[in-house]
């Protein structure tokens, strides 16, 4: 097992988002996390990749628990976190903003590595010295999902990465995903509202309601029944 939650309680503060919360993912297993705004789906990415710390509960990442790991040591163990907002360096360029992302993994091999990442996204290699708040959001997440790829993570988190994109980029970024999930066994764990991209990633659905996983199903299944669409995710 790649990835284990156990009983997993965070928060902010004094006020607690997740409520003893379980959930396990295989070495290249996806997972779509649902639910409605609210209930926990950002605050279970940043606790797995250690943008808060857990209350109580612990998380496993091959077979060792994280308590206590900053977030740049989780990286170094294999786990990329792609936040909501993508938070790439704007001011630099998207080829500086890559070689940012090598140097954080002391990798000596960066510039193959980005040269690897320009085959995979041609897009990066026409704007390679471009300012990054000069692309397009949907080029901005691109460029965010090539910074956390070049670290080469065994466990790939995504928030909202379909979020006020152009529906051509979102098929895009999808096939992308699944393509590289496939291809180097890289695990994923996507945060998302937009059923139809879930759908396209054919990631399996964990649905959250009150910090906890309620109900888990295959993405047809969610897709396809507007029962659960509206008990869980309000549509």
């Amino acid at each position: 097992m790649l990835l284990e939650l156990k009983n997993l309680r965070a928060g902010y503060g004094q006020t607690p988002v997740l409520h003893g919360l379980d959930l396990n993912l295989e070495r290249g297993q996806m997972v779509s996390i649902l639910g409605r705004n609210g209930v926990g789906k950002t605050t279970l990415l940043r606790a797995i990749a250690g943008a808060i710390s857990m209350q109580d509960g612990d998380i496993l990442f091959d077979g060792s628990s994280l308590r206590g790991t900053p977030m740049h040591k989780r990286a170094l163990r294999g786990i990329a976190y792609v936040p909501q907002g993508r938070d790439i360096f704007p001011s630099l360029s998207v080829q500086d903003n890559l070689k940012a992302a090598a140097f954080g993994t002391k990798r000596k091999d960066w510039q193959e590595a980005i040269d690897e990442l320009y085959i995979e996204f041609p897009m990066l290699k026409e704007k390679a010295d471009e300012r990054g708040d000069s692309l397009s959001g949907g080029q901005q997440q691109i460029l965010a999902l090539a910074r956390a790829l070049i670290t080469r993570p065994s466990l790939l988190l995504l928030d909202e990465p379909s979020e006020g994109i152009q529906p051509s980029i979102v098929d895009q970024i999808a096939s992308t995903v699944r393509r590289i999930n496939q291809r180097d066994n890289i695990a994923v764990m996507v945060v998302e509202q937009n059923l139809e991209f879930v759908a396209r990633m054919g990631a399996h659905c964990r649905l959250v309601d009150k910090g906890r996983v309620v109900f888990e199903c295959d993405p047809e299944q969610i897709v396809s029944d507007a029962n659960l669409q509206r008990q869980y995710l309000g549509v």
